[in-house]
């Protein structure tokens, strides 16, 4: 992610877990914040913890543990508008057909692609 910004991503939303949070951390801009939100690789704790050397200087960490009534009404009706008129985006989303499904495994874990990757169960 440097690659492409160098400077860092305003903000981040992890959904992996602790295995990946420390390189979406690192992906983050001084001022930025993480929002750990999502537990998809079964690993719950960070072993040995020790927050100074954990997290980059000025990154804030957050998290986020509720239900979808917990989101205020504004707040969601906000971002949708804002993905409406296109002035936030999902970012670069790479579909791959259902046969194609080991591909699509093969490009997350090398690192290939930038962005949400999602398998279609159409051609």
């Amino acid at each position: 992610m440097r690659r492409l910004l160098p400077d860092g991503v305003d903000a981040a939303i992890e959904l992996v877990g602790t295995p990946t949070l420390p390189d979406t951390l690192a992906a983050t801009r001084v001022q930025g914040t993480v929002c750990f939100a999502g537990m998809l690789s079964n690993e719950w704790t960070v072993r040995d913890f020790y927050p100074i050397d954990y997290l980059p200087n000025g990154v804030r960490l957050t998290a986020y543990a509720g239900e979808a009534a917990d989101l205020p009404p504004a707040v969601l009706q906000e971002y949708l508008d804002r993905m409406a008129d296109e002035t936030v985006t999902l970012g670069p989303v790479h579909a791959y057909p259902l046969e194609r499904i080991q591909q699509a495994h093969a490009d997350l874990e090398s690192g290939r692609h930038v962005g949400k990757l999602v398998g279609l169960p159409w051609a």
